[in-house]
């Protein structure tokens, strides 16, 4: 068995692991390129650890340090009790609300499992106490979170477009953002109509609504004091800087959360305590694997495997339908993204006529689809937040039916949109 055979291997073991145990696939990565690159492959251990992206690491450590301020000082609990208000009473507005206020903070920065994270507990004790179905403000909540995942200053839009920076792909972060937000935005607002959300657009609810904050109290509070202001300005001041000045997003969010901690507005020790660190160490030791695939022919197989199941008519389709599919087992910005994205230089080349920022797009909304299955983050997130004497076992089914639904959905949108529309929005 040849290296390269043997290095794809050790990815398809990643992601099987990545599936079915609790073991964290990032350092499991790590050591399986060690493994194989040292022992099997002759590399040295410093060729192997160049694969890590140091770059990537501090861009996600700096904005998740930010944005894990702002929580930890309530500033996102108070904009979520805010807009709760602004529904007056309208019942059918709360889940189009959630969907909307789980888009804004998961573009500005958190990303979509911290989005989910703040939203959903919020959006469930509504939902239980004015009488929306709990799967429709899941739905809600999940594919808004999901529509603003790719923007460029999120986590996981700064994973993809890395990524497809290093395959060729840079300067289409808008076009990435814009194609994923309008594919979760159709399919979340056709969910709200065949699941009668529209009925409940004539219903009012006049009594006051009780909102869970990040210490599990509940509150009407909406009020916005000093040190939430500060932090709005803050981030508000960055995202400036970033879209119009060119700051770079890592390092310029390391800097406001340095500037929150001098202004005794923020706690960077108990911001650091509440981030992500399995999702960051996640993405990073997968890359360090996927790097090695390179170096080894490992990818180039990959590749070709990938091509042999499609043509240039059905590759959207086929890359967006495989990718769902093990996004519902598997970390869609950990683990199966970093392995995807890589390969579509090859997939262009083999298959001829076919746009790679379509197949990469295809890679994208496809795999995020499905992110509200009861299995991934987003959907336990909204079922750990179910309402007491909710049916958890019927929403997890209700769930798992979704997510699977979306690998077929979801490869018809894609051939949709950018096989027989061409589409590159933005």
């Amino acid at each position: 068995m040849d290296v390269a055979t043997i290095s794809l291997g050790a990815l398809l073991i990643t992601i099987i692991l990545s599936c079915t145990s609790r073991i964290h696939v990032g350092f499991l990565a790590i050591s399986l390129a060690w493994v194989v690159g040292v022992y099997i492959a002759g590399l040295s251990p410093n060729e192997v650890m160049s694969g890590f992206p140091t770059r990537l690491f501090l861009t996600l450590a700096g904005v998740t340090l930010l944005f894990s301020q702002a929580q930890a000082n309530g500033t996102l609990d108070r904009i979520a009790r805010r807009a709760v208000q602004y529904c007056r009473g309208n019942v059918g507005i709360i889940p189009i609300m959630f969907f909307g206020l789980a888009f804004v903070l998961a573009s500005i920065g958190p990303g979509n499992i911290a989005a989910t994270a703040l939203v959903a507990p919020m959006a469930m004790a509504v939902a239980g106490q004015v009488g929306i179905p709990v799967f429709l403000v899941a739905i809600m909540v999940g594919n808004g979170a999901n529509a603003g995942s790719l923007s460029p200053i999120a986590p996981t839009g700064i994973i993809v477009n890395e990524i497809m920076a290093d395959v060729g792909l840079a300067g289409f972060e808008l076009h990435t953002y814009l194609n994923n937000m309008v594919a979760h935005t159709v399919i979340a607002f056709v969910a709200y109509f065949l699941l009668g959300g529209w009925k409940l657009l004539g219903r009012y609810h006049n009594a006051k609504i009780a909102v869970p904050d990040s210490s599990e109290s509940t509150s009407t509070d909406s009020s916005f004091t000093q040190p939430h202001l500060i932090t709005i300005g803050v981030i508000f001041a960055l995202i400036i800087g970033v879209v119009f000045f060119g700051v770079h997003i890592g390092l310029g969010a390391f800097s406001a959360a340095i500037m929150l901690s001098l202004l005794r507005v923020g706690d960077e020790l108990k911001a650091v305590t509440i981030m992500p660190w399995r999702v960051i160490m996640m993405v990073c030791g997968v890359t360090v694997l996927i790097s090695l695939l390179d170096k080894t022919g490992g990818l180039d197989l990959f590749t070709r495997l990938l091509a042999g199941m499609s043509t240039p008519e059905s590759a959207t389709a086929v890359i967006a339908f495989s990718t769902g599919f093990i996004s519902i087992y598997s970390s869609t910005s950990g683990v199966v993204l970093p392995a995807m994205l890589p390969t579509v230089p090859g997939l262009v080349e083999q298959l001829g006529n076919v746009s790679p920022l379509a197949i990469a797009s295809a890679m994208n909304v496809g795999g995020h689809l499905v992110d509200v299955s009861a299995l991934s983050t987003l959907g336990a997130l909204c079922m750990a937040a179910a309402p007491a004497g909710e049916d958890t076992r019927l929403l997890f089914n209700k769930l798992m039916a979704w997510g699977l639904s979306m690998t077929v959905v979801g490869a018809g949108v894609c051939y949709l949109f950018f096989t027989v529309l061409k589409i590159n929005i933005g």
